[in-house]
């Protein structure tokens, strides 16, 4: 097995060191769903949700949790993201909402679009939880990255 990196030779957690690493372009995609009631997902389709266009405050909230990222994982470095993306497919069922993440650095930008996945999805529930307290969040997951060391990945 692959020595965890964030771990150092004592077995302490520790932020990893990537000076020696290349300045490379990366970017990473993340998605995830909310499962909803027809009413919930038919009243964020028509823009008829009583707080408001749930899916442009989700996507606001999604930037602005991608450029957090560092502040709510421990190890995370701070990254200057070039740009993040939010979009949505919307469904009789639900919400599929897919985070574009994208920088020039020495790290990847993984977190980051995980990060704003989820921080859209749970905008998605507290702006229509008055609609349906039972929504479920899952399905969320890096679908790719590219750019670094390893290159590009796929999700099979």
């Amino acid at each position: 097995m692959s020595r965890l990196t964030h771990l150092d030779e004592d077995g302490s957690a520790h932020m990893v060191d990537v000076s020696a690493k290349a300045v490379t372009t990366r970017q990473a995609v993340a998605s995830g769903r909310i499962a909803m009631s027809e009413e919930a997902a038919n009243a964020i389709a028509q823009g008829l949700v009583k707080k408001g266009d749930v899916l442009a405050v989700a996507r606001v909230a999604g930037i602005m949790a991608a450029k957090r990222t560092a502040d709510l994982i421990p190890l995370c470095h701070p990254i200057a993201l070039s740009s993040v993306s939010i979009d949505f497919a919307l469904d009789g069922s639900g919400v599929t909402i897919t985070a574009t993440a994208k920088t020039a650095g020495q790290t990847g930008v993984e977190m980051e679009a995980l990060t704003a996945a989820t921080v859209a999805l749970l905008t998605v529930y507290d702006m229509a939880k008055a609609l349906d307290k039972g929504m479920v969040i899952g399905e969320v997951r890096l679908l790719s990255k590219t750019g670094g060391k390893s290159g590009e990945w796929r999700a099979s």
